[in-house]
């Protein structure tokens, strides 16, 4: 596809620009290469999951650990691999023996340019409470993963909103046993 013209930047902020291409208006994150996703699984069978608030949605969401590549000082080249590893390790304080490559795509495509590079953790060790960096408000919850499509329906109808990519992570921890 042909971009229809240069883009114009309407906003620019430290995090978010919004930018307007032919008759497209889109955000990215400036610097910023990509986004990282994790799908978690302890030996003992429970994804691992994160539970945050979230200002645009206005509550509680239960979501994948995740985080963006590059988006800290001495960290701007940083392997996508290690991000996953990195965030996996801040928010869950769970360390990884191996994290393996599974998908790449758009996170809302009509939305952002952002895309996001999913993987698995195997080898879990937990070292940590996680909870992300000071500021997060991060509760790691571990669901076996039989039980993770029924957990998730109570915890939509206590007002959380669940992130999709779950539903991409029990397909591929579907696909590994």
């Amino acid at each position: 596809m042909t971009p229809p013209d240069k883009p114009q930047i309407l906003y620019e902020g430290k995090f978010l620009r919004l930018v307007k291409r032919g008759r497209w208006e889109y955000a990215e994150r400036p610097g910023i290469p990509g986004a990282v996703a994790i799908i978690a699984v302890t030996d003992a069978g429970e994804l691992v999951l994160v539970e945050q608030p979230r200002i645009p949605l206005d509550c509680h969401t239960i979501e994948l650990p995740a985080g963006l590549a590059g988006d800290e000082a001495g960290r701007e080249h940083e392997d996508f691999a290690e991000t996953a590893r990195r965030e996996l390790l801040e928010e869950t304080g769970f360390a990884a023996r191996e994290v393996t490559l599974l998908a790449h795509g758009a996170t809302s495509a009509g939305l952002t340019s952002e895309a996001v590079t999913l993987f698995r953790a195997t080898g879990l060790t937990r070292v940590n409470a996680g909870g992300g960096h000071e500021g997060e408000s991060i509760v790691v919850h571990l669901v076996p993963l039989a039980d993770v499509p029924r957990w998730l329906d109570q915890q939509q109808r206590a007002g959380r909103v669940i992130d999709l990519k779950i539903f991409a992570a029990l397909y591929f921890a579907a696909q590994a046993s």
